[in-house]
């Protein structure tokens, strides 16, 4: 049974594909117009493909969502509720978003492999289809079964995206020489990756919690809320530094960015010390991590070994892999099946 159910649920995505890719191709091929446009620069296909994806690639999340998981807040008291529905709210602008930058960067991609290269409104239209069932497929089959690593994989991903597009489209070809915050300076693709990515981060955060819930019950829901708060806290703040750019409002900018550093560390260490029994290999990695971004920092600081742009990455980079070993123990821990609050207000 469980074996037909699947073939069913892979049937149902299939179908799913096939119509967001007849949805892209005629808007696509509505919006673009008749005249022959490059795939990127002046007037070019990117930006409207990217769109329609976007959309198209949001209302298979949404969809998927409601399809599947419907009936999963029904005997959840009100506010556990409205978590969750927020929690898919996010999501939904977080999958539009993911595929909007994932088409941008393929096309600058596209565009310098393949050189004079001009689309009219049926390759347009088909190109637009091609994207909008590529986003749409991963996106409808994460509205099935989200899990907390699939979230942090998805953050990750999406923080590579941005990055690169960010870097491709960069007006200042030496920003490097400084640090990641002169990707912002212009550039719009920089700062939305890292709104975006704030979003994410407080999404995950909420399913760090649902997932510490399944496994510890109400009897930890006022631990549990200070973890949620820590990581929404750290997605705010990690939003902030996209939206305060270091060109317009350095100052704001600086104490975001340090208030997104101090905040996760707080998060990390609560949620470590919320899960039972601190499971070995989540100590060993979080002693690891810090240990390496203190050594990263004494290299940069006081011996100038290389420039900032190389301890941010590197600090993100210790951070995601932190994560990646937090969720990957999740997984293992958690409870399958949704956990429903016996507590009718999160207050005492």
């Amino acid at each position: 049974m469980e074996r037909e159910a699947k073939l069913r649920g892979e049937t149902r995505a299939v179908w799913a594909t096939v119509l967001c890719f007849v949805v892209g191709t005629l808007a696509g091929m509505l919006f673009l117009g008749r005249d022959a446009r490059p795939l990127t620069g002046e007037d070019s296909l990117a930006m409207p493909v990217a769109a329609i994806a976007g959309v198209v690639a949001a209302a298979a999340f949404l969809t998927s969502t409601l399809l599947h998981r419907r009936g999963e807040t029904a005997a959840m008291p009100r506010w556990q509720a409205v978590v969750s529905d927020l929690s898919s709210i996010a999501l939904t602008v977080a999958f539009g978003a993911v595929t909007v930058m994932g088409v941008l960067l393929t096309a600058e991609i596209l565009a310098a492999g393949l050189q004079g290269l001009r689309l009219a409104a049926i390759g347009g239209g088909l190109l637009t289809g091609v994207a909008s069932a590529v986003g749409g497929r991963f996106a409808f089959g994460a509205g099935v079964d989200l899990r907390t690593a699939d979230l942090a994989a998805l953050l990750f991903g999406f923080l590579v995206i941005g990055t690169l597009f960010a870097m491709v489209t960069a007006t200042d070809p030496r920003w490097w020489e400084e640090n990641f915050s002169q990707l912002g300076s212009g550039s719009w693709a920089f700062n939305g990756t890292l709104v975006v990515a704030g979003l994410l981060v407080a999404t995950v955060g909420s399913y760090i919690g649902r997932d510490l819930h399944r496994m510890l019950g109400d009897a930890a829901l006022a631990r549990i809320a200070v973890v949620v708060v820590l990581w929404a806290a750290t997605g705010v703040a990690l939003a902030a530094v996209g939206l305060l750019p270091l060109h317009r409002v350095p100052l704001p900018h600086d104490i975001a960015a340090f208030a997104t550093l101090v905040l996760f560390a707080l998060a990390a260490g609560r949620t470590t010390s919320v899960i039972p029994g601190t499971p070995r290999a989540l100590l060993i990695t979080s002693v690891g991590v810090g240990t390496l971004v203190v050594i990263a920092v004494v290299l940069w600081v006081p011996f100038g070994l290389y420039s900032a742009t190389v301890v941010e990455a590197v600090v993100v980079g210790l951070g995601l892999l932190w994560m990646a070993t937090l969720v990957r123990v999740l997984a293992i821990l958690v409870p399958a099946g949704s956990r429903p609050s016996a507590r009718p207000s999160l207050l005492p």
